[in-house]
């Protein structure tokens, strides 16, 4: 299989970790020669309940055995994608009251800027830098990292970026700005959280000279900080937020969500403003309202905080400098690439998954499911130490 996956499989890197996986259960994941590894990766933030949740492909194998795949998104009315959009209306603020569900968080950032354009009727976009919010042309066009954008310019267009968590630059965005879109929680420049009160003068800003708020909760989303989403803990709301990831529950899943008055705007001058195939389809909505209703409806999100705060007890060495980011969103940064790289290697021998962040070298991802065990915290963190030890 090894062989085949090289020779058949486009690549992303020259170095993919390259286990061949048999199967996965709960936060553990097992390769073909039967070694067992535990996962602080989590999809990289997206098997928000671990693997093969009971609860998750039970509802995949009864959607599966009803329907798949039977329109276009938008023309015929489905049980699942319907109750899906309705659950995170209703636990939304009274503004994000309408999902355009879609297949990535990629997706969802494209259908987001096309949205601000429209209503705004602008174009300029002022984005982060260090920022991610996806890889097809018009999210990169957003991405403030030109190591990433250099090799397939020309980008969209009039695309201004600031420093995050800088209020001076704050200034930056004016009456000619369409849309501001932000990480909520910096991802690949290293799980940068916001500054106290940096999102609410963003969006005051934003209100003063007519611009559009969108949030990337991508990765921060679906319980990872210990919200539902990570703006919640920042007294505003945007006017649109992008979901992915984890609220797949393991499939793939996009959505933007903003008001029924902004997304109205699709139907019309020209109809179809945004479509989609295979948005909102059955099966992953599936699987994503079982995923929504157990993060709304237990105490996993409450769990967190602890989790994470157990996390940061146990990881203390000389060869950590801090762990940046919040719940378990976590980022344990050491002082090389170099050390990271070994640390992530060495631990994977061992039967630990970690992984790097995209901008940042020196940053060790630890992004586990959020069903992550307190005794699975102590285990994995025991294994980063004598690493570290040894290195």
């Amino acid at each position: 299989m090894k062989k085949d996956f090289f020779k058949y499989q486009a690549q992303t890197t020259n170095t993919p970790l390259a286990i061949e996986i048999s199967h996965a259960k709960g936060n553990f994941v097992f390769d073909t020669n039967g070694k067992k590894y535990l996962d602080f990766i989590a999809g990289v933030s997206a098997n928000t309940l671990g693997h093969t949740n009971p609860k998750i492909t039970n509802a995949i194998k009864k959607q599966v055995d009803s329907y798949l795949h039977v329109m276009v998104y938008g023309e015929f009315i489905q049980e699942k994608p319907v109750a899906l959009a309705k659950l995170l209306v209703d636990n939304l603020p009274k503004n994000l009251n309408q999902v355009y569900l879609v297949n990535s968080g990629t997706e969802a950032t494209e259908g987001a800027l096309k949205l601000a354009k429209r209503v705004t009727k602008r174009s300029e976009l002022i984005a982060a830098k260090n920022s991610y919010h996806g890889n097809t042309q018009g999210a990169m066009s957003v991405c403030g990292a030109e190591i990433q954008n250099r090799a397939f310019r020309p980008l969209l267009p009039n695309v201004k970026f600031i420093q995050f968590n800088n209020f001076d630059a704050i200034a930056k965005i004016t009456n000619k700005t369409a849309a501001v879109i932000l990480e909520t929680i910096q991802g690949g420049a290293g799980f940068i959280v916001p500054k106290p009160n940096y999102l609410k003068k963003i969006k005051e800003r934003c209100e003063e000279v007519g611009a559009l708020l969108i949030l990337d909760e991508i990765q921060s989303g679906i319980g990872r900080t210990g919200k539902l989403f990570e703006f919640m803990n920042h007294n505003m709301s945007p006017d649109i937020i992008i979901t992915g990831k984890g609220l797949g529950g393991g499939l793939p899943i996009g959505a933007f969500i903003a008001s029924a008055e902004m997304l109205a705007q699709f139907k019309e001058n020209p109809k179809l403003g945004h479509i989609t195939t295979f948005g909102g389809n059955p099966l992953v909505a599936a699987s994503a309202l079982v995923t929504l209703q157990e993060v709304i409806q237990t105490d996993i999100m409450q769990e967190v905080v602890a989790k994470e705060q157990l996390f940061k007890k146990l990881l203390k060495h000389p060869k950590i400098k801090e762990i940046r980011g919040k719940g378990l969103m976590l980022a344990m940064m050491v002082d090389s690439p170099e050390l990271a790289s070994k640390v992530i290697l060495r631990c994977l021998d061992k039967g630990l998954l970690l992984f790097w962040l995209l901008f940042e070298g020196r940053a060790v991802r630890i992004t586990p499911p959020l069903t992550i065990s307190e005794q699975e915290i102590e285990i994995g963190c025991a294994i980063i130490l004598e690493v570290l030890d040894a290195c």
